[in-house]
């Protein structure tokens, strides 16, 4: 009954830029850790972001860093992934993921660190 929807993915060309936005439905997530993970076909699921409860603390792979920025609106119950300069790379299915079990300063990179994931959204770069 509780339900995580992300949106805002799609087609694009290398070097342009797209805003994920992911929701909570169903009950209030504020203060959750949160994070945007992305799968590629035949690939692991892979950490792209983090953001604590309110925002202080924001941690990126190495991979992304400098081009996507994460952010929250704990009034909308949403998280947000700016993606600029993107890549081929980039193409994956980016999900979004909340950790009910951790404080608000907390949280983690690893999936086993959440307990709550949307069921994602397309993101394809052209070359």
């Amino acid at each position: 009954q509780v339900q995580l929807v992300e949106s805002g993915g799609g087609l694009v060309q290398a070097g342009g830029s797209l805003r994920l936005s992911c929701t909570a439905f169903g009950r209030t997530f504020s203060r959750y850790p949160m994070a945007w993970f992305r799968q590629a076909p035949g690939k692991d699921r892979e950490f792209v972001a983090r953001i604590s409860g309110v925002g202080l603390v924001v941690v990126y792979a190495d991979s992304v860093k400098g081009r996507f920025t994460i952010s929250r609106d704990n009034g909308k119950s949403a998280i947000y992934l700016q993606m600029n300069s993107l890549k081929p790379d980039d193409t994956a299915v980016y999900y979004c993921a909340a950790d009910s079990t951790r404080p608000a300063y907390g949280g983690g990179s690893g999936t086993y660190d959440y307990d709550y994931w949307g069921r994602g959204t397309q993101v394809t770069v052209s070359s």
